[in-house]
């Protein structure tokens, strides 16, 4: 009694001794000392210290059960929650208060994490605990993978076609559908003559693809399905489904020649215009009075038109006179005149011609860019044989000579100043044409100098071009300046973009 009387004197107030060890310790209910507590109760009891995941190498998904397969990456917050959800049965008596990776080797197939939890104990003390659980990644190929390898992978088909030429309006597509990101279902990508098809695992996915198209270019689309097997013992039909789409005809810088009827129906416009731009409808300019209109797809298809030219039948032109129209009246009952564009007469003899004295005077729609001795490209109407119905059906008189379609600037000076690039969607290519690349840096160009077009595409800065400014090489070109263009996201190491800051010591 005196030797623990004595004890008891040299014990700090407010404190008590462990009951086991006899320490001093700030009271408790359980009376005993951490140490000695965790002896005698084990709070992560039931909790596996060793859990599998199964991951698909063919593309990169880990299994979340039952059957969803999700995209995560190392030390992102997706795997951790998905991790966690393997715990979620076994932690059903505890309370997380913290969980966060260990680091591991890549390719040790293995995932290390820190939990902190808590659990109320004898007589209603609460202990804290850390340890650490685990994951151990077993490679399952996935039902999606299963359908590649077995050469039966897709359901559904977008087969999405443009009967012309120029693909200005496919570069165009392809951004729109990276900026939204619906290219993340596809099972394949597949570039062909006229086209390109996408090929999806399930028919819905192939629906929402053919409902982005129809809002976001001016279209027509049918349905179609083929009975691939039939299980009579349970009447369970597989089908294979295929949408055709079908873009219109018509591109960017292109001249066309309306129906009468179309013509009048847009304001009594000229029959010949210009195709300024293509969204989800098409925008029409008429050259001899600024007047503009749109045609969407329904409309486009009752009265149907097309390009009176190849794109590479443009000729290049030089400004020998200009005069700015400042007073034009429209007729009764017109429509809408352009804000962005200045109306003029100029007469142009083409650069191949310059020994010659033939020049050929037109109206245009370009009067704010082109100055005396300006190149410029357009078409020649006066020396081509043209084959349209409606331009055969109309007044000699009426037709212009030369309609001239937009300022011709140096493209290698172009290319050396441009310091932004694109995304691509990957994608396989069949019997493709060595004009592609030239047709790609025509979409560039419109881009640069239609800054409407720009608002729908993301630009990247390309970080592997220096911007060179001199005033030599400044010809007037428009450019995509700093503040439109985005930083490229690029994942340094194999732990994602969010896992640096879910790591912990």
């Amino acid at each position: 009694y005196q030797r623990h009387k004595a004890d008891t004197s040299r014990t700090p107030q407010n404190f008590c001794l462990c009951c086991t060890c006899g320490v001093p310790i700030p009271p408790n209910p359980a009376n005993m000392c951490v140490a000695c507590l965790r002896t005698q109760v084990d709070i992560s009891e039931g909790i596996p210290k060793q859990v599998t995941v199964h991951f698909c190498k063919q593309c990169e998904r880990y299994l979340q059960p039952p059957a969803t397969w999700v995209q995560c990456a190392l030390e992102s917050r997706e795997l951790l929650a998905l991790c966690l959800k393997k715990l979620k049965s076994s932690m059903s008596k505890v309370r997380l208060i913290d969980a966060g990776f260990l680091w591991t080797e890549p390719h040790s197939k293995r995932i290390k994490m820190k939990l902190t939890i808590q659990k109320e104990v004898m007589n209603g003390a609460i202990l804290q605990q850390v340890f650490v659980v685990e994951f151990v990644i077993q490679s399952q190929m996935c039902d999606d993978c299963h359908r590649v390898e077995a050469k039966d992978f897709w359901k559904a088909v977008v087969q999405v076609r443009q009967k012309t030429v120029h693909k200005k309006t496919f570069y165009y597509l392809e951004q729109l559908i990276l900026k939204h990101k619906l290219h993340q279902n596809t099972l394949n990508i597949k570039e062909i003559h006229e086209g390109i098809d996408f090929y999806y695992g399930s028919k819905q996915h192939a629906q929402k693809m053919v409902d982005f198209l129809q809002c976001t270019v001016p279209c027509r689309s049918k349905a179609s399905q083929r009975l691939i097997s039939h299980d009579i013992h349970s009447n369970t039909y597989n089908y294979k489904s295929t949408f055709s789409v079908e873009i219109v005809p018509v591109c960017k810088d292109n001249v066309v020649c309306l129906s009468p009827r179309l013509a009048q129906s847009l304001g009594n416009m000229g029959q010949v215009c210009v195709c300024i731009r293509v969204t989800s409808t098409i925008h029409l300019i008429d050259p001899r009075t600024l007047q503009i209109a749109e045609v969407d797809g329904n409309t486009y298809w009752r009265n149907p038109f097309n390009g009176l030219f190849n794109p590479k039948q443009l000729e290049e032109f030089i400004v020998m006179d200009i005069d700015i129209i400042r007073d034009q009246k429209l007729g009764a009952g017109a429509g809408m005149r352009s804000n962005k564009h200045t109306l003029a007469e100029v007469w142009v003899q083409k650069t191949s011609e310059m020994n010659t004295s033939q020049q050929y005077h037109c109206r245009t729609f370009l009067g704010h860019l082109l100055n005396i001795g300006d190149l410029v490209l357009g078409f020649d109407f006066a020396n081509s044989n043209i084959n349209d119905e409606y331009l055969n059906k109309m007044n000699p008189h009426h037709v212009p000579d030369v309609v001239l379609i937009k300022k011709s600037y140096d493209r290698s000076r172009r290319v050396k100043r441009r310091n932004w690039k694109l995304q691509e969607m990957a994608r396989d290519r069949e019997g493709m044409d060595t004009d592609d690349e030239r047709q790609y840096q025509d979409f560039l160009e419109d881009l640069e100098e239609d800054e409407a077009l720009r608002k729908n595409v993301n630009i990247f800065r390309d970080a592997s071009k220096i911007p060179v400014e001199s005033d030599t090489d400044d010809d007037g070109a428009p450019c995509v300046s700093l503040a439109e263009m985005l930083e490229e996201l690029s994942l340094t190491d194999a732990t994602g973009g969010e896992g640096a800051d879910m790591m912990t010591d």
